[in-house]
């Protein structure tokens, strides 16, 4: 067996492979499955400060290599969070990411904030998010907003901070840089890419919200080179995202950079991805002869 285990932002886990935020609820469901004991991590849905109807169906299609979502951060808020969620995952030998966001700077600092004083592992902040207050453009997609966001966040509170980036972005690297000088301890990548599908006999988006998330087997060669390019960028971890689907992903974005990964859509076709992934994934090292994931970190050698 290959030691699989990494420490990111002096956090420990005993596996690189956390099922992302959104994808795996806060575990409930899963555990009816197999152990969430056998996970590296969870990164939680995400929560915000009050809860979050989400928006109108339809939400969700599928694509050809992918699928399409508009769910709209649909959850109960950070206070059910903390009381009855964080408790039953904190019995659990796991690291949990408390995937948060919110629609100004200051209602992401308070939720931040409330985490705090909670023994959750670390906090990944999702700059996704539309900016209320600057027109509805996302934090994610200027330096100048994320950095804010960020900077107001890192101020309240203590917990390793993640900050999840959106791929929708001239250059991925000046928005890692920024977070990283606001304070951010690691960034996650890639968050969804916009996309739009049209039922071509109603004339009408076949989502309600008419554009969605893209992700799936089609983002992955875009995450690829993203979690590159940052881990190139900057100083700080660097966790990979983005239509991984199999143990060979997850070694193909960890040689790109990554210290750990994030597995989302997959887990939709087959709920034990995750498991499967960490499997293979010592499979091959152990065909490789290499005793430690470490080992693999950033080993691409570009042509």
């Amino acid at each position: 067996m290959a030691d699989l285990s990494v420490k990111i932002c002096g956090v420990d886990f005993k596996n690189p492979i956390i099922p992302a935020s959104g994808v795996f609820g806060y575990g409930r469901e899963y555990e009816e499955l197999f152990s969430l004991n056998k996970l590296g991590g969870i990164a939680t849905k995400g929560t915000t400060l009050n809860r979050r109807t989400g928006n109108l169906a339809p939400r969700i299609a599928e694509t050809p290599g992918g699928m399409l979502n508009s769910v709209g951060l649909q959850n109960p808020g950070i206070d059910h969070f903390i009381e009855t969620e964080l408790p039953y995952l904190l019995t659990k030998d796991v690291t949990i990411l408390a995937n948060i966001a919110g629609s100004t700077p200051d209602e992401c600092a308070e939720v931040a904030a409330k985490l705090d004083n909670t023994d959750v592992h670390m906090i990944e902040l999702n700059i996704s998010c539309p900016n209320v207050k600057q027109g509805g453009a996302a934090f994610g997609t200027s330096c100048e907003m994320a950095s804010e966001v960020t900077r107001r966040v890192r101020s309240v509170t203590k917990k390793p901070l993640i900050v999840k980036l959106s791929p929708n972005v001239t250059s991925i690297t000046d928005i890692a840089k920024a977070v990283e000088a606001a304070g951010a301890d690691a960034v996650s990548l890639i968050n969804t890419l916009l996309g739009m599908r049209i039922d071509i006999n109603t004339g009408r988006p076949i989502l309600r919200n008419n554009v969605g998330g893209l992700s799936g087997p089609a983002v992955f060669p875009v995450a690829v080179r993203m979690v590159w390019q940052t881990a190139n960028a900057v100083n700080i971890p660097v966790i990979g995202m983005g239509g991984v689907s199999s143990g060979k992903d997850a070694i193909e974005l960890m040689m790109a950079g990554a210290s750990a990964v994030q597995v989302g859509a997959a887990i939709f076709t087959d709920p034990f991805a995750p498991i499967k992934i960490v499997e293979e994934m010592n499979d091959f090292l152990d065909s490789k002869g290499i005793a430690s994931v470490h080992d693999i970190i950033g080993t691409v050698k570009p042509w």
